[in-house]
Order: C-alpha cells, then sequence, then structure tokens
C-alpha cells in the first residue's frame, strides 16, 4: 500500500500528480515552499535537513533520513487507516516537521492532500470534507468562534492537534465533536508524533498511547526515553517528565527544564500553568527569577491590564501557597517561538527585566 520508493513517489494535490519531473508551480508562497521540499526530497541525498521550533533556545539543524521520515508516515497512515486518494489537510507551515510530514504522509499514503496558506483560519475558503487534518490549537480554536468554520470542523472525520498546550476549555468542547479527535506528543528528532491521545468518543483517556514499534522508559530523572528504531537511530533521551502505567500509556508532567527548586520544593511550571488556566482568559505565562531566600521564585507574566486583588484571590484558591507567584507582571504581549510556543528562555529575560525587587524581598 505505501510508497517508500523516493524516485517513483507522486504527490496529488487537489487531483492532480505532481513528480520529479514535473513539480507546482510556486503561484503562492505555500506552493513555493511545496516545490522546493519535493526538489529537496527527489535529489540522491538520503538526508533531508528539519529544523527544531526553538521553544527552549535557538532553533536547530538536523539532518534526518528521508526513509526514516517515510517510516515515521507509514506509521501514522496505518494507525488512523487512511487509504490512496483521501482527502487531506496541509495547513501549516512547510518550515517545521509538522507540515513536512504532512507531505511525506501524501507521497507515501498517496493520499489528495489540499494546501491551505497557513493561517488562523485555515477553513475560511474551502468547503472540503477532509478525512484528515492536523491543526494547531490556535486553528481549531479560531475556527470553533466562526459558525460556518465550526461546522466546516465538525465535518473533519479525524481532526489531530499538535504543536501545543491544549487549553482545558478548548479540550471540553472538542470532546463534543461527532467525530475523532486526538491530540500528539512528538517533537521534531522524532519526526513529528511517537504518541497520540483520543480526546472524545468511547476512546477518549487521559493518557496517551505510543504508536506500534515504539518502546518507552524512564531515566533516573524520571525523564522520557524513547526507543523508537523505525524512526531515531538511537534512543532519544528528552528533557519531558512523565509517568509510564503498567499499561504502556503515559502522560507527560511537564519539561524538567521547567521544574522550579523554590524553598526546597520542586515545581513544575506546565502544571501550576495548566491550574491557571481555568482562571485567566489572556495570554500568560509562568517563569522564575533568583530570591535571595528560596533559591528562586515564580512570577506570573500576563498579557494586558488585570484586577490584580481578584486574580490573587482566584489563584489562593485554586494553588498551594508553595506555587503562588510571587509576583504579578503586566506585559504587552507573552514573547512566542515563530511555531507559536512560549519562548521560556525570552519570557524569563522579560520577567528579569520588570521584576520589582523591593515587592519580591
Amino acid at each position: 500500500m505505501f510508497n517508500t520508493n523516493i524516485q517513483t513517489q507522486t504527490l496529488l494535490v487537489e487531483g492532480k500528480y505532481y513528480s520529479k519531473d514535473l513539480l507546482p508551480e510556486g503561484s503562492t508562497p505555500i506552493m513555493e515552499d511545496l516545490r522546493d521540499f519535493l526538489t529537496e526530497w527527489y535529489n540522491e541525498d538520503e538526508f533531508y535537513t528539519v529544523y527544531t521550533s526553538g521553544s527552549t533556545g535557538k532553533p536547530k539543524a538536523l539532518k534526518v533520513k528521508k526513509e526514516q521520515m517515510m517510516q515515521s508516515a507509514c506509521l501514522t497512515c496505518s494507525f488512523f487507516k487512511l487509504m490512496p486518494e483521501d482527502k487531506v489537510l496541509l495547513c501549516m507551515p512547510l518550515t517545521y516537521i509538522a507540515g513536512k510530514m504532512m507531505l511525506v504522509r501524501a507521497l507515501v499514503g498517496k493520499l489528495n492532500l489540499y494546501v491551505v496558506q497557513p493561517s488562523g483560519h485555515p477553513l475560511a475558503d474551502t468547503s472540503v470534507v477532509f478525512r484528515f487534518a492536523p491543526m494547531i490549537p490556535l486553528q481549531v480554536f479560531n475556527s470553533l468562534q466562526i459558525p460556518e468554520e465550526r461546522s466546516r470542523l465538525e465535518r473533519i472525520e479525524i481532526l489531530l492537534l499538535g504543536g501545543g498546550l491544549i487549553d482545558p476549555f478548548l479540550e471540553k468542547e472538542l470532546r463534543l465533536f461527532p467525530n475523532a479527535v486526538y491530540i500528539s506528543y512528538g517533537m521534531t528528532e522524532t519526526l513529528s508524533h511517537i504518541a497520540l491521545r483520543r480526546i472524545n468518543g468511547s476512546e477518549s483517556s487521559r493518557y496517551y498511547t505510543p504508536l506500534s514499534s515504539v518502546s518507552l522508559s524512564l531515566s533516573s530523572d524520571e525523564t522520557l526515553i524513547i526507543d523508537a528504531p523505525l524512526i531515531c537511530s538511537n534512543k532519544l533521551y528528552t528533557n519531558d517528565r512523565a509517568i509510564i502505567h503498567s499499561d504502556g500509556h503515559f502522560e507527560i508532567l511537564g519539561r524538567i527544564d521547567n521544574v522550579v527548586n523554590s524553598g526546597g520544593i520542586k515545581i513544575q511550571i506546565e502544571q501550576v500553568e495548566e491550574t491557571l488556566r481555568s482562571l485567566l482568559f489572556s495570554p500568560f505565562a509562568i517563569t522564575s527569577v533568583p530570591h535571595p531566600k528560596f533559591g528562586e521564585a515564580l512570577i506570573l507574566l500576563i498579557k494586558g491590564t488585570i484586577c490584580l486583588k481578584k486574580l490573587q484571590l482566584g489563584m489562593k484558591s485554586l494553588l498551594p501557597s508553595y506555587q503562588m507567584p510571587k509576583q504579578v507582571i503586566e506585559v504587552d504581549d507573552i514573547p512566542l517561538t515563530t511555531s507559536g510556543k512560549i519562548n521560556r528562555p525570552a519570557v524569563r529575560q522579560l520577567a528579569m527585566k520588570l521584576i520589582d525587587y523591593s515587592i519580591l524581598t
């Protein structure tokens, strides 16, 4: 079923086939990127260059085997039972792995790819009913706000969310969807996702299920170790703290470099943010700064103007005292990476610049 011979692969885009001898015309930026991808994909080099998201620092280039990219695509197509000529959506930039892997899935699975210029409203100008559509949470959230786009979103047979944390309110709303909705776990180094979590229907779960051939274990620091021989040449030691259950399912607690040691108590930043999502409706981020007594202190940055007294009362009702931010700072924007994730180093630098140390001490 799957075509893993690069030189004979053809890409089906809205019913028209392209190959190494017939590349698409670059009429729009996304089509120009698609043409560039295919040019590099069809060359004789067995490696392809991809770039990390840069959420914890500067994006870095990685050379990965095209064969491994195809194996990853085969795992996804098999999991979702995608068939040749199924209509699938590409609405993410080809700069990063998520967009690139959608192209590889279309190539190996002979899928019928519909290409939409990446935006916050990818369903605004298409009435196609898609079998499979990966999107980021922001795109899904935006689509839910427009009745016509919401209707199109609900008709997608398999909706896959990735690229960032899912807001509890968004997840709750998606649980009511009539068709399958999944959340992915993965990274550039794993060539997109290596595990999936269904969030609606009878198969919904709080935990991720690894794809076939993927084995997981924990390091001495309780960070996830991924053994995916079809995708990664070596075991991948991640910075993600996790819990692996006896049935093989797992949950992610947060990144180990986002653990704050305040007064001898280890605090996972993402868990504090998760709790505060039910209270805050503007973009926000938790970070830390040095503290003379506790070593480190939590700081909350929030976009816009807030009622501090009301916010503090709400936080006290939700958070234990050791997780309470020592200071709340209003900012114009929360720094993000180019892929839309919180830029943790930039957030910390901003907090260090704006902090009122007289209040902190």
